[in-house]
C-alpha cells in the first residue's frame, strides 16, 4: 500500500502537468490544449470540466438529455450514474479544471489502495502489479476507474478469502459488489453470470463432488446482483429520465473511430472507402459485429470452466470472468487505454507467464503514450509514419495477447493457492481444509 501510495502520487504529478494557472473565464487551465498531446498528460477527469455542466456543480442526470446527433446536453454524462455521482462529487469546492483534477484524485485514491491492500492478502508480491505498475502511474486518474476495480477485486475477495461464511452467503454479497460495479463502469455485471455458475455448482473436488446442485443460491446471486443495480438506478431514472437514458443512448450512437483504439478501426475501416455512404456501412457493420462477438466469446468462455470443472470439480469462475472480460476488450468497438486496469487483477490473481505480461504492459504503453503523440503529430502537421507504427503495434499486440489471455486465465492455476483456507480443487489437492487454513491428508480407502 505504501508502494501504491508513491505510484499514486506520480499518477497525479503525470496528470497534473496539464493543469495549473493562467485559467480562462470557464476555469479551463490555458496550457491544456496546448500540450495534453505532446506532453501525454490529458485525462479525462480535466477535460470533462466543461461540456457536461461540471463546472456549474450541476447535479448528474436530474436534466438534460441527448440530441439526436449525440451531444449530451445539460446535466447529462456518458457514465453510469455512480460514476456520475463521483463527477460531481469532486467537482465540489472547485472553481477551475486543477482543482477539480485534484479533488477527484483524492476522492480516487483510497480505492485503489484498498484495491492494493485486497491484491496483496491474496496473492502476495504479484500485487505489486497493481500498485508499480506502468498501467497506475498512466491510467490512475486518467479516468474514474478505480472504484469499479475496486469493487471486481472485492468480489474477488469476499469469495476468496472469507471463507467462514457458506459459498451462498459469499456470492450473495459478491453479487451485490459486482451490481455496485455495474452501476460504476458496466463491466462487472458480466462477471455475475460465472459468480452464479460457481455458486450453483458448488466447491469440491473430484474426490467430493456431490450430485445436487445449489439452485437457490444460485438464483439469489442473481436477483441480488439484479435488485442491487435497479435499486442504485431507479431514483435518477424517476427524478430524470431523459438525462438518465441519454448515458445509455450515448454509448449505443458512438462509432468506431480513430479515437477509440479497437481493432475495428484499424483492422476493419481500410476495408471500406473513404466516402460518407462508406463509413455509414462501416459504423452499420460493426454495430451488428461487435455485440455479437463479445457474446459469441461470453458464451465460450463459459463453456470452457464447464469443462475445466469436469477435471478439477471447482468452477473456474475468476478465470472465466477474465476471459469474458478479454473477449469484451477484444470485440468491443471502444478501447480506452484505462480499460487496462480493469485487466490488471486477473493478471495478479492468476498464474500466467511473467513474460506475456511484459509484453503486453509495452503494447499497452504504446498505446497509452502512442496514440497522444499520434495525435500531436497529425494535429501538428508533423509526419506521423513513426507515431502511425507505434500505435498499429499497440493494438494488434493488445489484441493478440487478449486472445491468449483469454483461454489462459480459464486454465489458470490461482496465485493465492496455499496463501488462504480456500475451498476448492486448488487447496482440496492437498488434504481438506479448515478454517483457518491448515490441510489436513486426504482420507483414502485401499480399493
Amino acid at each position: 500500500m505504501l508502494i501504491c501510495s508513491v505510484t499514486l502520487l506520480l499518477a497525479y504529478l503525470n496528470k497534473a502537468r496539464c493543469a495549473g494557472a493562467p485559467f480562462d473565464e470557464s476555469g479551463r487551465s490555458t496550457i491544456f490544449d496546448s500540450v495534453k498531446d505532446s506532453n501525454v498528460c490529458y485525462s479525462d477527469i480535466q477535460f470533462l470540466w466543461l461540456g457536461r455542466d461540471i463546472n456549474e456543480h450541476v447535479f448528474p442526470y436530474l436534466s438534460g438529455g441527448i440530441t439526436g446527433d449525440g451531444m449530451l446536453t445539460g446535466g447529462a454524462v456518458e457514465y453510469p450514474v455512480l460514476s456520475g455521482l463521483f463527477m460531481w462529487l469532486g467537482a465540489l469546492g472547485a472553481d477551475n479544471d486543477a482543482a477539480f483534477l485534484l479533488h477527484s484524485a483524492l476522492l480516487l485514491t483510497p480505492f485503489a489502495l484498498l484495491t492494493a491492500y485486497m491484491l496483496g492478502r491474496m496473492a502476495g508480491r504479484a500485487a505489486l502489479l497493481w500498485a508499480a505498475g506502468p498501467p497506475l502511474v498512466l491510467y490512475a486518474f486518467h479516468n474514474w476507474e478505480l472504484p469499479v476495480v475496486c469493487t471486481a477485486v472485492a468480489a474477488f475477495y469476499v469469495v476468496t478469502a472469507m471463507t467462514r461464511y457458506s459459498l451462498r452467503t459469499r456470492g450473495i454479497l459478491a453479487a451485490v459488489l459486482l451490481g455496485i460495479g455495474f452501476c460504476l463502469k458496466l463491466y462487472p455485471g458480466i462477471f455475475l453470470l460465472p459468480l452464479l455458475i460457481h455458486v450453483l455448482l458448488g466447491e469440491h473436488d473430484e474426490y467430493e463432488r456431490r450430485r445436487d446442485y445449489d439452485v437457490r443460491g444460485a438464483v439469489l446471486v442473481a436477483v441480488t446482483g439484479l435488485l442491487t443495480v435497479i435499486a442504485v438506478n431507479l431514483p435518477f431514472a424517476l427524478s430524470g429520465y431523459e438525462g438518465w437514458r441519454a448515458s445509455i443512448t450515448f454509448q449505443q450512437l458512438r462509432h468506431a473511430d480513430i479515437t477509440t483504439n479497437s481493432i475495428w478501426y484499424w483492422g476493419l475501416r481500410p476495408m471500406f472507402g473513404s466516402s460518407e455512404a462508406a463509413e455509414a456501412s462501416f459504423q452499420d457493420v460493426v454495430s451488428m459485429a461487435s455485440p455479437l462477438l463479445v457474446l459469441v466469446s461470453f458464451a465460450l468462455a463459459t463453456w470452457l470452466g464447464c469443462k475445466r470443472y469436469v477435471v478439477t470439480g471447482v468452477y473456474p469462475w475468476i478465470g472465466v470472468s477474465g476471459a469474458m472480460l478479454c473477449g469484451f476488450l477484444l470485440f468491443h468497438k471502444v478501447h480506452s487505454p484505462q480499460y487496462t486496469l480493469w485487466l490488471i487483477p486477473f493478471l495478479v490473481l492468476l498464474e500466467v507467464p511473467w513474460s506475456l505480461i511484459g509484453v503486453y504492459l509495452l503494447a499497452d504503453a504504446s498505446i497509452g503514450i502512442g496514440v497522444f503523440r499520434y495525435f500531436y503529430a497529425l494535429g501538428s502537421g508533423h509526419n506521423a509514419d513513426l507515431q502511425e507504427n507505434i500505435v498499429l503495434f499497440g493494438v494488434w499486440g493488445r489484441a493478440a495477447l487478449l486472445l491468449v489471455f483469454f483461454f489462459l486465465f480459464v486454465r489458470a492455476r490461482p496465485r493465492w493457492s496455499g496463501r488462504l483456507g480456500v475451498p476448492g480443487a486448488e487447496g482440496r489437492a492437498l488434504g481438506p481444509v479448515s478454517a483457518d487454513g491448515h490441510i489436513a491428508p486426504p482420507a483414502r480407502t485401499a480399493a
